[in-house]
Protein backbone atom coordinates (compact mmCIF):
# COMPACT_ATOMS: atom_id res chain seq x y z
CA UNK A 1 0.00 0.00 0.00
CA UNK A 2 1.44 3.16 -0.96
CA UNK A 3 2.49 5.16 2.39
CA UNK A 4 2.70 9.23 2.23
CA UNK A 5 4.98 11.45 4.39
CA UNK A 6 3.09 14.53 5.16
CA UNK A 7 4.19 17.54 7.81
CA UNK A 8 0.56 18.21 9.15
CA UNK A 9 -1.28 17.60 12.38
CA UNK A 10 -3.88 14.18 11.48
CA UNK A 11 -6.53 12.40 13.37
CA UNK A 12 -9.27 10.10 12.93
CA UNK A 13 -11.83 11.51 10.56
CA UNK A 14 -9.58 14.30 9.35
CA UNK A 15 -9.80 15.52 5.67
CA UNK A 16 -5.90 15.90 4.48
CA UNK A 17 -5.11 17.87 1.20
CA UNK A 18 -1.63 16.34 0.62
CA UNK A 19 0.82 18.59 -0.46
CA UNK A 20 2.51 19.44 -3.54
CA UNK A 21 4.91 16.58 -3.17
CA UNK A 22 2.67 13.61 -2.26
CA UNK A 23 0.15 14.66 -4.08
CA UNK A 24 2.33 14.67 -7.52
CA UNK A 25 3.28 11.46 -6.49
CA UNK A 26 0.25 9.97 -5.32
CA UNK A 27 -1.71 11.37 -9.10
CA UNK A 28 1.08 11.73 -11.78
CA UNK A 29 3.47 8.93 -10.66
CA UNK A 30 1.11 6.40 -8.75
CA UNK A 31 -1.45 7.55 -11.14
CA UNK A 32 -4.16 6.72 -7.93
CA UNK A 33 -7.79 7.19 -8.24
CA UNK A 34 -10.64 8.31 -6.28
CA UNK A 35 -11.38 5.45 -3.51
CA UNK A 36 -7.29 4.23 -3.59
CA UNK A 37 -5.87 3.49 -0.06
CA UNK A 38 -3.14 4.42 1.20
CA UNK A 39 -1.09 5.15 4.41
CA UNK A 40 -0.40 8.33 5.89
CA UNK A 41 2.13 8.95 8.87
CA UNK A 42 3.63 12.86 9.88
CA UNK A 43 6.88 11.25 11.67
CA UNK A 44 5.83 11.71 15.27
CA UNK A 45 5.08 8.27 15.58
CA UNK A 46 2.26 5.62 14.18
CA UNK A 47 0.49 5.72 10.81
CA UNK A 48 -2.82 6.19 9.24
CA UNK A 49 -4.43 4.37 6.88
CA UNK A 50 -6.62 6.51 4.34
CA UNK A 51 -8.65 6.65 1.39
CA UNK A 52 -8.43 9.59 -1.35
CA UNK A 53 -11.78 11.51 -1.65
CA UNK A 54 -10.35 13.48 -4.54
CA UNK A 55 -7.63 13.29 -7.11
CA UNK A 56 -6.96 15.49 -10.04
CA UNK A 57 -4.38 18.04 -11.19
CA UNK A 58 -5.25 20.60 -8.59
CA UNK A 59 -4.70 18.46 -5.96
CA UNK A 60 -5.19 14.95 -3.82
CA UNK A 61 -7.39 15.33 -0.60
CA UNK A 62 -7.34 11.99 1.74
CA UNK A 63 -9.33 10.85 4.32
CA UNK A 64 -7.25 9.69 7.58
CA UNK A 65 -8.85 6.92 9.23
CA UNK A 66 -8.09 5.13 12.84
CA UNK A 67 -4.60 5.37 14.20
CA UNK A 68 -2.38 2.39 14.32
CA UNK A 69 0.31 2.42 16.91
CA UNK A 70 2.84 0.61 14.43
CA UNK A 71 6.11 1.41 15.02
CA UNK A 72 9.15 -0.30 13.21
CA UNK A 73 12.47 1.47 15.08
CA UNK A 74 15.09 -0.61 15.61
CA UNK A 75 15.60 -0.77 19.81
CA UNK A 76 19.73 0.14 18.64
CA UNK A 77 20.00 3.85 18.44
CA UNK A 78 22.59 4.30 15.74
CA UNK A 79 23.60 7.93 15.32
CA UNK A 80 25.71 8.34 11.94
CA UNK A 81 28.68 11.17 11.40
CA UNK A 82 29.23 10.90 8.06
CA UNK A 83 32.36 12.20 5.49
CA UNK A 84 30.14 14.48 3.08
CA UNK A 85 30.88 12.67 -0.26
CA UNK A 86 30.61 13.69 -3.88
CA UNK A 87 27.36 13.55 -6.06
CA UNK A 88 25.21 10.70 -5.62
CA UNK A 89 27.21 8.74 -3.39
CA UNK A 90 26.13 10.55 0.01
CA UNK A 91 22.45 10.30 -1.16
CA UNK A 92 22.75 6.76 -1.88
CA UNK A 93 24.20 6.55 1.75
CA UNK A 94 21.84 8.25 3.65
CA UNK A 95 19.37 6.49 1.61
CA UNK A 96 20.29 3.24 2.83
CA UNK A 97 21.14 4.08 6.09
CA UNK A 98 17.79 5.52 7.39
CA UNK A 99 16.60 1.86 5.60
CA UNK A 100 19.15 0.14 7.83
CA UNK A 101 17.70 1.89 10.86
CA UNK A 102 19.68 4.90 12.05
CA UNK A 103 18.05 7.56 14.19
CA UNK A 104 20.18 10.66 12.73
CA UNK A 105 22.47 11.89 10.54
CA UNK A 106 24.98 14.19 11.12
CA UNK A 107 27.16 15.31 8.02
CA UNK A 108 30.37 16.27 8.34
CA UNK A 109 32.67 18.52 6.17
CA UNK A 110 36.12 17.20 6.49
CA UNK A 111 39.38 17.79 4.76
CA UNK A 112 38.71 15.37 1.90
CA UNK A 113 35.90 16.07 1.33
CA UNK A 114 35.17 17.05 -2.10
CA UNK A 115 32.20 18.65 -1.98
CA UNK A 116 32.22 22.01 0.23
CA UNK A 117 29.20 23.49 1.33
CA UNK A 118 28.82 26.87 3.38
CA UNK A 119 25.75 29.37 3.77
CA UNK A 120 22.74 28.92 1.55
CA UNK A 121 24.14 25.71 -0.62
CA UNK A 122 24.03 23.84 2.67
CA UNK A 123 20.82 24.99 3.54
CA UNK A 124 19.40 23.31 0.14
CA UNK A 125 21.43 20.39 0.34
CA UNK A 126 20.28 19.56 3.79
CA UNK A 127 16.95 20.39 2.46
CA UNK A 128 17.43 17.72 -0.35
CA UNK A 129 19.17 15.08 1.72
CA UNK A 130 15.72 14.98 4.34
CA UNK A 131 13.99 14.41 1.19
CA UNK A 132 15.66 11.53 0.61
CA UNK A 133 15.41 10.71 4.35
CA UNK A 134 11.29 11.31 4.29
CA UNK A 135 11.23 9.17 1.20
CA UNK A 136 13.46 6.64 2.66
CA UNK A 137 11.00 6.17 5.02
CA UNK A 138 8.02 6.13 3.37
CA UNK A 139 9.85 2.84 1.28
CA UNK A 140 10.63 1.10 4.29
CA UNK A 141 8.27 1.61 6.48
CA UNK A 142 9.78 3.61 9.21
CA UNK A 143 6.83 6.30 10.68
CA UNK A 144 9.81 8.76 12.64
CA UNK A 145 12.42 10.41 10.13
CA UNK A 146 15.82 11.06 11.81
CA UNK A 147 16.99 14.57 11.76
CA UNK A 148 19.54 15.42 9.57
CA UNK A 149 21.75 18.48 10.93
CA UNK A 150 23.49 21.26 9.38
CA UNK A 151 27.16 20.15 8.22
CA UNK A 152 29.68 20.78 10.55
CA UNK A 153 33.49 20.26 10.67
CA UNK A 154 35.21 17.78 13.16
CA UNK A 155 35.97 20.41 15.99
CA UNK A 156 33.00 21.63 15.66
CA UNK A 157 31.06 18.31 16.04
CA UNK A 158 32.92 17.74 18.36
CA UNK A 159 32.17 20.24 20.72
CA UNK A 160 28.61 19.38 20.30
CA UNK A 161 29.95 16.68 22.69
CA UNK A 162 28.48 13.44 20.88
CA UNK A 163 27.63 11.02 23.91
CA UNK A 164 27.27 7.44 24.21
CA UNK A 165 29.29 4.60 22.28
CA UNK A 166 31.68 6.00 20.14
CA UNK A 167 33.28 4.53 17.18
CA UNK A 168 35.23 5.65 13.95
CA UNK A 169 35.62 3.66 11.04
CA UNK A 170 39.73 2.94 9.71
CA UNK A 171 41.08 0.37 7.62
CA UNK A 172 44.19 0.55 10.01
CA UNK A 173 41.82 -0.03 13.39
CA UNK A 174 42.56 -3.36 15.15
CA UNK A 175 39.50 -3.86 16.74
CA UNK A 176 36.67 -4.94 14.93
CA UNK A 177 32.79 -4.51 16.02
CA UNK A 178 32.56 -8.06 17.19
CA UNK A 179 34.77 -7.09 19.95
CA UNK A 180 33.30 -4.33 21.63
CA UNK A 181 30.43 -4.97 24.18
CA UNK A 182 26.50 -4.71 23.44
CA UNK A 183 25.81 -0.79 23.75
CA UNK A 184 23.56 0.00 26.66
CA UNK A 185 22.54 3.55 25.34
CA UNK A 186 23.03 5.48 22.01
CA UNK A 187 25.88 4.62 19.24
CA UNK A 188 27.40 7.30 16.98
CA UNK A 189 29.85 5.93 14.33
CA UNK A 190 31.90 8.15 12.16
CA UNK A 191 32.93 7.90 8.90
CA UNK A 192 35.08 9.16 6.45
CA UNK A 193 33.93 11.17 3.00
CA UNK A 194 36.67 9.38 -0.44
CA UNK A 195 40.07 9.02 1.04
CA UNK A 196 38.65 8.68 4.98
CA UNK A 197 39.97 10.65 7.68
CA UNK A 198 43.25 12.88 7.78
CA UNK A 199 45.53 11.72 10.03
CA UNK A 200 44.66 15.06 11.75
CA UNK A 201 41.16 13.82 12.22
CA UNK A 202 41.34 10.51 13.20
CA UNK A 203 43.58 12.21 16.12
CA UNK A 204 40.80 14.37 17.05
CA UNK A 205 38.08 11.68 17.74
CA UNK A 206 40.49 9.35 18.94
CA UNK A 207 41.22 12.00 21.33
CA UNK A 208 37.41 12.28 22.26
CA UNK A 209 37.12 8.83 23.08
CA UNK A 210 36.83 7.41 19.86
CA UNK A 211 37.33 4.06 19.24
CA UNK A 212 38.82 2.67 15.82
CA UNK A 213 36.85 0.12 14.14
CA UNK A 214 37.65 -1.94 10.58
CA UNK A 215 35.51 -4.08 8.88
CA UNK A 216 37.71 -6.83 7.61
CA UNK A 217 40.36 -6.90 5.48
CA UNK A 218 39.47 -5.11 2.37
CA UNK A 219 39.04 -0.88 2.07
CA UNK A 220 35.41 -0.10 1.65
CA UNK A 221 34.57 2.78 -0.82
CA UNK A 222 32.74 5.66 1.19
CA UNK A 223 29.18 4.48 0.22
CA UNK A 224 29.74 1.32 1.49
CA UNK A 225 31.66 1.76 4.74
CA UNK A 226 29.15 2.96 6.79
CA UNK A 227 26.58 0.87 5.41
CA UNK A 228 28.18 -2.42 6.13
CA UNK A 229 28.60 -0.97 9.54
CA UNK A 230 25.53 -0.03 10.45
CA UNK A 231 23.87 -3.57 9.15
CA UNK A 232 26.77 -5.50 10.87
CA UNK A 233 25.72 -3.49 14.06
CA UNK A 234 22.04 -4.36 13.40
CA UNK A 235 22.96 -8.04 13.19
CA UNK A 236 25.62 -8.00 16.43
CA UNK A 237 22.95 -6.10 18.99
CA UNK A 238 19.99 -4.82 16.78
CA UNK A 239 16.55 -5.84 15.40
CA UNK A 240 18.84 -8.11 12.61
CA UNK A 241 19.99 -10.26 15.62
CA UNK A 242 16.17 -11.24 16.65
Amino acid sequence: MPRFFVDLPLSPGAKIELPPVPAHHAARVLRLVKGAEVVLFNGRGGEYPAVLEWVDRDGVTALCREWHDVERESPLDIRLAQGISSGERMDYTLQKAVELGVTAIQPLAMRRSVVKLSGERAQRRVEHWQGIVMSACEQSGRNRLPAVAMPLDVPQWLASRPAGLKLFLSPLAQSSLRDLPPPAGPVWLAAGPEGGFEPEEAALVTDFGFTPVRLGPRVLRTETAALAAVAAMQALWGDYAK
